[in-house]
């Protein structure tokens, strides 16, 4: 197996550059001081990145998933302000002995996320550029970049009266954590019928509904991301838009019941013989549970959520967050413990 320091950064670019598609949005691709593309409308930009042993572990996570799920994390915040994906920047850190097949592992799990949301979008993403350099740990960061024809949506559009719609799942990635700090694992033949392999697959590789963005983005007065937990985002969007956000218990009840039976493995395998009740455990993955990336849109009540989207509240006067009325404490994820 040949590792990167053996090639050359110029070598291994030329690798892993092989299997980027291009766009007819680009002008200058990867290749030259910076990439020159087409662009209509507004510009829409946002990144982030995962750092080893932070985000995520190399004893759970193979490099072709890490790629996609650090291209489905950006992809989701662009789709989220309504936008559709314009392309990529990938800045890679890798330690020197990595295996050049490792990465090309790695850069074919970004565009094959991108691609997915590409052709559920009908549009092209492709990388248009990034960095390579060395570290002792690895850390992708990723840039994506996106349009939007007319005002974007924002977290801070919310009304009064408004319906809360959700699309994709929550719940799903954390209980998928649970287990794997359980000692589970997801085998890459399981069934994919296998309820327990199916959430560790969500968590390693989640897999966004962007193909429900464009019927909500026409009557969506603010959306969000669900990244770092559901009760943690939609108090995002009621202190942006100033409101309150009523939760509906009975309309999440579906996403609880997907969850039983992860709880209920899990607490199976408490000697101490834990009283904790199974719906109990799945309502705090739903609550607090966020690397599914499902989309919240709040919408004027007189919208019928579209194709793809479920209703799970509204929204009143005031401010927080509650559950059939009981205030639902932040309980997602934040760097730094705040």
């Amino acid at each position: 197996m040949t590792r990167l320091s053996e090639l050359g950064e110029s070598h291994v670019l030329s690798r892993i550059l092989r299997h980027n598609r291009s766009g007819a949005q680009v002008i200058v691709g990867p290749g030259d001081d910076a990439a020159v593309t087409a662009v209509s409308g507004n510009l829409v930009s946002t990144a982030d990145m995962l750092v080893e042993n932070q985000d995520f572990t190399r004893d759970w996570l193979d490099w072709h998933r890490l790629g996609i799920k650090a291209a489905a994390q950006n992809l989701a915040d662009v789709c989220a302000m309504g936008a559709v994906p314009h392309g990529l920047l990938v800045s890679l850190a890798v330690p020197d002995s990595t295996q050049v097949a490792d990465l090309e592992a790695l850069f074919t799990g970004v565009v094959a996320e991108a691609t997915r949301a590409g052709a559920e979008l009908g549009c092209e993403v492709p990388i248009i550029g990034g960095d390579l350099s060395s570290s002792q740990l690895i850390v992708i960061a990723i840039t994506a970049l996106g349009t939007v024809d007319a005002e974007a949506i924002t977290r801070s559009g919310a009304s009064p009266g408004d319906i809360v719609c959700l699309a994709g799942t929550v719940g799903r990635a954390a209980a998928g954590l649970d287990l794997l700090f359980a000692g589970a694992r997801a085998p890459e033949a399981a069934d994919a019928g296998d309820t327990l392999a199916s959430l560790i697959r969500t968590q390693l590789s989640p897999q966004p509904d962007y193909s429900a963005i464009p019927a909500i983005r026409p009557v969506a007065s603010a959306m969000i991301d669900v990244s770092d937990g559901l009760s943690t985002d939609v108090r995002r969007v009621a202190d942006a838009s100033a409101v309150h956000i009523r939760l509906d218990r009975t309309r999440l009840q579906g996403l609880i019941d997907e969850l039983l039976p992860a709880a209920r493995h899990l607490l199976a395998r408490d000697a101490g013989g834990s009283a904790e009740d199974p719906e109990a455990l799945a309502l705090s993955w739903v609550l607090g549970g966020g690397e599914d990336h499902g989309f919240v849109a709040a919408a004027p009540a007189s919208t019928s959520p579209p194709v793809g989207w479920h209703r799970i509240g509204e929204v009143r006067a005031g401010s927080g967050v509650s559950l059939d009325g009981q205030e639902v404490p932040t309980s997602g994820f934040s760097h730094f413990g705040k």
